[in-house]
């Protein structure tokens, strides 16, 4: 009887354990270190990481690790990580990759450890993604078109909206563009756009951070918030018409305004997230507030994923000075994620 119940007992704990996937980036940057320095600790729940076996061993023996992959098994059921595992869901590359130097005959390869994690995901294999960064330029010298993870999921997801969401402690900053030329944006800030944009980060924060009653605060997109049409009048016509849009409908909405008020401490003292119009205009804000341990979640996927809030860094690829910091900030978060 003891031992049918610490049966059940064991069964109830595996299937409350997550399993998470960890792409490992481009494989001339830090990526492969950072999945690394994420094995080499204890994780309450299943890392499996995405990417090249042969890279991972030939880096993890540059870097003086003992780390030796393993192949993945995903019939086995799951187990919380232990320091000084590394199951690998394995993808070849394309060429030996040499650190600091990105190779766009590996792009396909990159991309490659995406499809692998977004399709697990889909297919309830995985509870969650965390992405390490990929080197752009790379993957478009190859000829993809690539503007980023957060669009290419998008597409892989059937053409869902998504939302950048960065989180740095308790300051969420969303992005109503994200990988556009600053020239670009004010043809893109749509009323529709940020109508979308607004309802899926409510029902992101809602979903994802357990908040009841989300406030936002949305930035205007000129200088003082368009100074009443003096600066430009994208707040008049689309910004501010999509904020009574979005209260009409129950939404805690303020705004606009500009983007100096916006990120004080008072201001921010009242909100749980605030809606940036551009990649500039929020990312400088939540770098400065937390960089190296910050998080990039992408919002209104049908799946959780989660990434660092950094580059490829390739003068730090295989020296050992990389801080994984972010990625173990990212896999904590998408843990929780997981979970819910």
């Amino acid at each position: 009887m003891a031992a049918t119940t610490a049966r059940r007992g064991l069964r109830r704990d595996q299937e409350s354990l997550r399993r998470i996937v960890v792409t490992t980036g481009e494989p001339a940057g830090i990526g492969p270190d950072l999945a690394l320095a994420a094995a080499l600790a204890d994780w309450p729940c299943e890392l499996v990481f995405a990417g090249d076996p042969e890279l991972l061993a030939a880096r993890a023996v540059a870097l003086g690790l003992p780390l030796k992959p393993v192949a993945w098994r995903e019939d086995a059921p799951p187990a919380a990580h232990r320091a000084g595992r590394l199951p690998v869901l394995a993808l070849p590359l394309a060429r030996e990759a040499t650190p600091g130097r990105p190779d766009a005959a590996n792009a396909r390869y990159v991309l490659a450890t995406i499809d692998a994690a977004a399709d697990g995901c889909i297919g309830g294999r995985f509870a969650a993604m965390v992405t390490a960064p990929v080197q752009k330029s790379a993957i478009l010298d190859a000829g993809i078109a690539f503007r980023g993870h957060t669009e290419y999921l998008a597409a892989r997801s059937g053409g869902a909206h998504p939302v950048m969401l960065l989180v740095a402690g308790k300051l969420r900053v969303a992005l109503a563009t994200t990988h556009l030329p600053l020239a670009a944006v004010p043809r893109a800030i749509t009323r529709d756009l940020v109508e979308r944009t607004l309802s899926v980060l409510e029902q992101g924060l809602r979903d994802a951070f357990r908040i009841d009653a989300p406030r936002i605060l949305v930035c205007g997109l000129n200088p003082h918030a368009g100074e009443s049409g003096h600066l430009g009048r994208e707040e008049i016509e689309f910004i501010a018409p999509a904020i009574e849009a979005a209260r009409a409908r129950g939404l805690a909405v303020t705004g606009p305004l500009p983007a100096d008020t916006a990120f004080t401490p008072g201001s921010l003292a009242t909100a749980d997230a605030v809606l940036a119009m551009y990649h500039d205009q929020g990312l400088p804000v939540i770098k400065h507030a937390g960089f190296g341990h910050g998080v990039n979640v992408t919002l209104g996927l049908p799946f959780h994923r989660v990434s660092v809030d950094h580059g490829t860094a390739l003068d730090l690829a295989g020296t050992g000075r990389a801080d994984p910091g972010s990625l173990f900030e990212a896999i904590r978060l998408a843990q929780r994620l997981g979970a819910s």
